[in-house]
């Protein structure tokens, strides 16, 4: 019998001398990595190593850094992130007056824009977090002006915005929004969830070279980052055609699932739209194999779905439960019919009764279409009741977390956890409560309403407090998961909901997507460091795309 020899690879790059982190063998003293081509070919020690180093081995001295798997970002918003910061990008700032001063500079230098549009403002810059047309005004009069805030559920317009859109008085709330008004029934100038559409449907179209400059924008961003893919959790008819024109001229670089929008003013007609678009994008490093349903919108402005009511501010319960956007028995009807064609979904499901009717509705998919392999998430999950934690492992759904949020600011503790009360307050962000009943996690940042960067996210997740430290105490520390599990959501959680099998990890065979960190992960985590750790180098498929 003759024994076969193998020859080593020669390895085109060679990781050395570092803290190599694999997810699926944490702790393991791995120190040295070989790529060859776009694919891992070795992983193991400084001592291992050698015979994969060639004459034309490029070797990269980790000097006690970090080597990771590349970040997939499970829930972000690169196309309106991008074409935001082309227009009046208000998210570096805090204050009213910050606002106003920027937002009149803006319009003085764009004086030929027929709209003065932008994004950022946060709700508690503003009493109550309800800001006025009136001031507004005090900037902008001549023209419509309209501004999202940070987390894209709520809109600040001007009463020229007003006007336009025709919206007065007497003009009645819509089914999935809420127009905040003076107690005459005047409208003031926010306008919660669909009650934006309102004035967004008369502003000018953005144009495709504008998405597709932002998207390039966003991804050398992300990318600077260690974000090697990601899901784009709302890509409207006009992005999808920018991705799939970037992806077919191979422009893109990091490998992108979008999430098409399900619009919740049409019925199942538009699934065959949706499977066009999807054929649409069938090479590159674009797929739009998901649908996005957003079944609720947001605390803070209580339009979140709840099973009992927000409180009032004297702390008696009122008649708001807030808005379930998708008719619960619709909702079933729509997920059997996606599943059923092999969509995945992506559900945004942020209060206790949205995320319950969102697992209803998988289960009544379950019954009708048998065991899916949809790998179906919902995104947000502010608050889960306990009855439904071990619902996720049952139904095969990921957790998409966004642990960014789950600290004290000024959200929380104001325009939150008061109207929540304390009991169910406690139950927010329960990432360690769902591990524990079996369920995937995948993690994701929520850009542009929150930072992108991951060691920030990883460092509320491990230690639910604010990234810039300060003496605020832990929120609810009893939900926090450790390093290990964060990363793992992070890379292998995240590449299981898009699909990406062949990626999330640091292993033989798997595609050399990668990150350096500045530092060793352990040693910063132990110095309650995380948030400031920052990507030396990003690897996407054994290219490198990004270096300090």
């Amino acid at each position: 019998m003759h024994l076969l020899w193998k020859r080593p690879v020669t390895a085109d790059v060679a990781f050395v001398a570092g803290s190599v982190h694999t997810s699926t063998r944490p702790g393991s003293p791995m120190t040295a990595v070989a790529l060859s081509g776009d694919v891992i070919a070795h992983v193991g020690t400084d001592a291992t190593i050698g015979d994969h180093i060639g004459p034309a081995t490029q070797v990269v001295d980790l000097a006690g850094r970090s080597l990771l798997p590349g970040f997939q970002d499970a829930h972000v918003h690169p196309c309106t992130a991008g074409v935001e910061l082309q227009r009046c990008n208000l998210l570096p700032l805090e204050t009213a007056d910050d606002y106003t001063r920027t937002i009149a500079a803006y319009a003085t230098e764009h004086p030929l824009a027929s709209w003065i549009q932008g994004k950022g403002w946060a709700m508690d810059a503003f009493e109550g977090g309800t800001p006025k047309a009136a001031l507004l005004d005090t900037v902008v009069t001549d023209r419509p002006a309209i501004f999202m805030n940070r987390d894209g559920h709520g809109a600040w317009v001007n009463t020229r915005a007003l006007d336009v859109a025709g919206i007065t008085a007497t003009t009645p709330d819509p089914r999935d929004g809420r127009i905040e008004r003076d107690p005459d029934g005047t409208p003031s100038g926010t306008l919660h969830e669909g009650a934006a559409d309102l004035v967004l449907r008369h502003a000018p179209p953005i144009e495709e070279r504008e998405i597709e400059a932002g998207i390039l924008a966003a991804e050398r961003y992300l990318l600077s980052l260690g974000i090697t893919a990601w899901q784009d959790a709302w890509v409207e008819p006009s992005q999808h055609a920018a991705y799939v024109s970037l992806a077919a001229r191979g422009k893109l670089t990091a490998f992108v699932i979008g999430a098409l929008w399900w619009n919740r003013h049409r019925g199942l007609d538009q699934i065959a739209d949706l499977e066009a678009r999807r054929s649409e994008a069938g090479g590159g490093r674009y797929r739009a194999t998901t649908v996005k349903i957003m079944q609720d919108g947001v605390a803070e402005n209580s339009t979140a779905a709840l099973l009992e009511p927000y409180l009032g501010p004297d702390g008696l319960p009122t008649s708001n439960a807030g808005l379930s956007f998708v008719d619960p028995i619709e909702l079933k009807g729509i997920t059997t019919a996606l599943d059923s064609r092999d969509f995945q979904i992506h559900f945004h499901a942020l209060g206790d009764r949205a995320v319950r009717e969102s697992l209803d509705a998988l289960e009544t998919a379950q019954r009708s279409n048998g065991p899916s392999t949809g790998r179906h998430h919902l995104a947000h999950l502010q608050l889960v009741d306990p009855n439904d934690y071990a619902r996720f492992a049952t139904l095969d759904a990921t957790a998409n977390a966004q642990p960014l949020w789950a600290h004290h600011d000024r959200y929380q503790d104001d325009l939150t956890i008061p109207f929540l009360g304390a009991a169910r307050a406690a139950l927010q962000y329960p990432w360690r409560s769902l591990l524990d009943a079996g369920a995937h996690l995948a993690l994701g940042s929520d850009w542009d309403v929150s930072t992108p960067n991951p060691f920030e996210i990883l460092h509320v997740a491990v230690t639910r407090r604010h990234p810039d430290g300060g003496d605020r105490p832990a929120f609810f520390p009893a939900e926090r998961i450790s390093l290990d599990e964060a990363i793992a959501a992070y890379t292998l959680g995240s590449s299981h909901i898009n699909h990406r099998d062949d990626a999330g990890d640091i292993a033989v065979g798997k595609v050399a997507d990668l990150v350096v960190a500045n530092c060793s992960l352990g040693a910063a985590a132990a110095d309650d460091e995380l948030a400031a750790v920052e990507c030396d180098m990003t690897f996407v498929a054994g290219e490198l795309v990004h270096e300090v």
